[in-house]
C-alpha cells in the first residue's frame, strides 16, 4: 500500500517537474495578463472619463446647434421685412439730387409721390434707429420740396391775377390740374403752405372773375339802355309789336338758340337787344364759368390719401425690428358745349380734412363777386317792371339753365339759378295781375275815357290777349301749371266782360251777334296761326272755349234771321 501511494507521489512529483516550465510559463503569463487587465482597467477608467466629457460636449455642441438654427431662422424671417425696410426708407441720389437742384417741372410729378412714400415710411417706423437717422434726411428734403413748390404754384397763379385776358380754363385744365400731386403733397406734408397756396388762388381767381364780370354786365348794361320796354298794360299798350307773337324772342328761353352777346357789341351805339337775350348772355357765360370752375376746385383742391399704409409696415411691426372761360374780356369766346355733361369729380372727397374749407366754400369765395354782379343786373331788369312775355322767358330761361347746372354737377350755382326763379315768380305774378285789373277796370267800365277812343280797341286788346296765350303756350312745357294758365283763365273771364260790354252798346240783335262772332274769329284765327305748337292741350282747350262762343252767335244771328223771316 505504502509502496503503492509512495509512487503515485513519485510519478506525480516527476509528472509536475516535468511540466515546471510550463507552469511557470502559465504564471508568467497569467501574471502579464493580470498587468494587462489592470492597464486596461486603467485606461477604460480613464476613457469612461474622456467619453463622459466628450458625451458633455456634443451636448452642449447640441445645444449650440440648436440655438444657432434658432437664430438663422429668425434672421431669415427677417429678412424680407428688413429688406422692404432699407428699400422704404433710403433716399436714392438721383431722388435727392432731383429735389436739391432742380427747378419743380414734370420730372416732379414722379419723384414728388417717391419723396412721399419714404416720408411716410420714416413716420410709421419711428422706432426703428435707422429710419429715425434717415427721417432727418426726408425731412430735409420735404422742406427744400414743400419751399420750391410754393414758389412755382404763385407764378402760375400770377397770370390769373395780372390780366383778365388770360385763358383761365386753359390754365387750370392744361397745368394747374396736371401739378395737381404737387399741391396734394402740400396738402398732407405741410398744411401751412397749402393753406397759403389756396388763399392765393381763391384771390386770384376772385379778382379775376370779378373784373371779367364787371365789364360784362357794364357792357350789358349799356346795351339795355338803349332797348329799355316800359311796362304796359294790355289796356294801355301802344306798342304795335303787341299785336303779333314774336317767336324770335320766345327762342331765349332756351340755352340752345341765338348767339350770345359778346362785351364789344356795346361799342356800337346802334346795336340792340332785348332784355331776355341780355340776360341769357349772361347766365350762359355764369353757366360755363360757374360750373367750370366748381369742377376744377372740387378736383384741385380734394384731399385725398396718396396710398394706403404699406404691408411692409406690419412685417416689421410683428418682427424683431418693428385730382367758359373769360377770353379776351368777352367771356363767351370759349364756352363749353351745353349738352355736355362735366366728369364726375373725386369719389372720396374729404371736405374740412386738415382744416382746408370744403369745395362749396371755396367756390362761393372765388364767385361771390359775380353772383352779386348778377343778382344786380337782374334787379335791374326787374325794376321797373318788365313785360310779362320777357319775364316769363327769362324764367323758363332760368329754368333750363338750372337744369344743366344740374347735370354738370355744381350744387351751389344750381342753388343760385334755384334763387333767382323764386325772385322772378313773383315779379311775373305782379305783372299778370296788373295786365288782369287793367282789363277788368275797362270791361267794368270805369275806364271811360279810353274805352271811349276807338272802336278797334276790343279787336285789338283781343289780338294783344292772343299773344299772351300763345306766347304762354309756346313757353309752357307742362300743361298743368297753375301759375300761368291759372291767370289766363282770369284774363279771359275778363275779356269776355268786355266783349259783351263792347257788344251791348248795338241795340240790334243781329248786329250785335255778328259783332261778337267777328271778335271771335279774330281770336280763334290768331290762336290757330300764331304758334307750332297746335297740339298743346290747353290750346286746344281754348280754340275749343272761343269756338263754342262763335257758334253760340252764329246760331243767334240764324235765330234772329228765321224769326224775322216769319214775321
Amino acid at each position: 500500500m505504502m509502496s503503492s501511494e509512495s509512487a503515485i507521489k513519485t510519478q506525480a512529483r516527476d509528472f509536475y517537474r516535468g511540466r515546471a516550465k510550463e507552469f511557470v510559463e502559465l504564471h508568467d503569463q497569467v501574471e502579464t495578463s493580470v498587468t494587462l487587465l489592470d492597464s486596461l482597467e486603467s485606461f477604460l477608467s480613464t476613457f469612461q472619463k474622456d467619453l463622459t466629457a466628450v458625451a458633455g460636449q456634443i451636448s452642449e455642441l447640441q445645444d449650440r446647434s440648436k440655438d444657432i438654427d434658432g437664430r438663422l431662422k429668425s434672421r431669415r424671417k427677417i429678412e424680407k421685412p428688413l429688406s422692404n425696410l432699407l428699400s422704404d426708407i433710403t433716399v436714392s441720389p438721383s431722388l435727392a439730387t432731383l429735389i436739391l437742384d432742380s427747378n419743380v417741372g414734370e420730372p416732379w410729378i414722379e419723384a414728388i409721390d417717391e419723396l412721399e412714400r419714404r416720408l411716410n415710411s420714416s413716420k410709421a417706423r419711428a422706432r426703428v434707429k435707422a429710419a429715425r437717422d434717415l427721417g432727418e434726411v426726408t425731412e430735409g428734403l420735404r422742406i427744400v420740396a414743400a419751399t420750391k413748390i410754393r414758389a412755382f404754384f404763385h407764378t402760375l397763379f400770377q397770370p390769373i391775377r395780372s390780366s383778365v385776358t388770360t385763358n383761365m380754363q386753359v390754365i387750370q385744365t392744361s397745368i394747374l390740374l396736371k401739378y395737381q400731386p404737387l399741391f396734394a403733397f402740400l396738402q398732407r406734408q405741410a398744411p401751412n403752405v397749402a393753406h397759403e397756396l389756396q388763399r392765393a388762388y381763391v384771390g386770384a381767381a376772385r379778382t379775376y372773375y370779378e373784373t371779367g364780370f364787371r365789364r360784362y354786365v357794364r357792357s350789358l348794361g349799356w346795351i339795355k339802355a338803349r332797348s329799355l320796354e316800359k311796362f304796359e298794360t294790355i289796356v294801355t299798350s301802344e306798342n304795335e309789336k303787341d299785336i303779333s307773337t314774336d317767336l324770335g324772342r320766345l327762342q331765349h328761353a332756351k340755352i340752345d338758340g341765338p348767339g350770345a352777346t359778346l362785351a364789344y357789341m356795346a361799342d356800337d351805339k346802334a346795336h340792340k337787344e332785348p332784355v331776355e337775350a341780355l340776360l341769357r348772355s349772361l347766365l350762359l357765360v355764369f353757366m360755363d364759368n360757374a360750373t367750370a370752375e366748381y369742377t376744377f376746385v372740387s378736383t384741385f383742391f380734394a384731399v385725398e390719401p396718396l396710398f394706403p399704409p404699406s404691408p411692409h409696415t406690419a412685417e416689421l411691426n410683428n418682427s424683431t425690428l418693428t385730382p367758359a372761360s373769360p377770353d379776351r374780356g368777352t367771356f363767351t369766346d370759349t364756352r363749353s358745349n351745353y349738352g355736355s355733361e362735366y366728369g364726375s369729380k373725386r369719389q372720396s372727397l374729404t371736405p374740412g380734412l386738415g382744416g382746408f374749407a370744403d369745395m362749396d366754400a371755396i367756390w362761393k369765395q372765388v364767385v361771390d363777386p359775380v353772383l352779386e354782379y348778377c343778382q344786380a343786373f337782374i334787379r335791374s331788369i326787374l325794376e321797373p317792371l318788365p313785360p310779362a312775355t320777357p319775364l316769363l322767358t327769362m324764367i323758363r330761361l332760368t329754368e333750363d339753365v338750372g337744369t344743366e347746372v344740374q347735370k354738370r354737377r355744381c350744387a351751389p350755382a344750381e342753388t343760385f339759378i334755384f334763387g333767382l326763379r323764386l325772385q322772378m315768380w313773383p315779379v311775373f305774378q305782379k305783372a299778370m295781375t296788373e295786365h288782369i285789373e287793367a282789363l277788368k277796370k275797362l270791361a267794368e267800365g270805369t275806364n271811360y275815357g279810353y274805352f271811349g277812343r276807338t272802336s278797334t280797341t276790343t279787336d285789338v286788346i283781343c289780338k294783344r290777349y292772343v299773344v299772351f296765350f300763345n306766347s304762354f303756350v309756346f313757353l309752357t312745357i307742362h300743361e298743368e301749371e297753375t301759375m300761368i294758365f291759372s291767370n289766363l283763365l282770369r284774363l279771359r273771364q275778363e275779356l269776355v266782360k268786355l266783349v259783351t260790354r263792347h257788344t251791348d252798346r248795338i241795340s240790334d240783335t243781329v248786329a250785335k251777334a255778328t259783332a261778337q262772332t267777328a271778335i271771335y274769329e279774330i281770336l280763334l284765327q290768331g290762336l290757330s296761326e300764331g304758334t307750332q305748337h297746335t297740339a298743346h292741350l290747353k290750346l286746344q282747350q281754348e280754340i275749343a272755349y272761343w269756338s263754342y262762343l262763335g257758334e253760340e252767335a252764329r246760331r243767334k244771328v240764324v235765330s234772329v234771321g228765321q224769326s224775322r223771316q216769319r214775321r
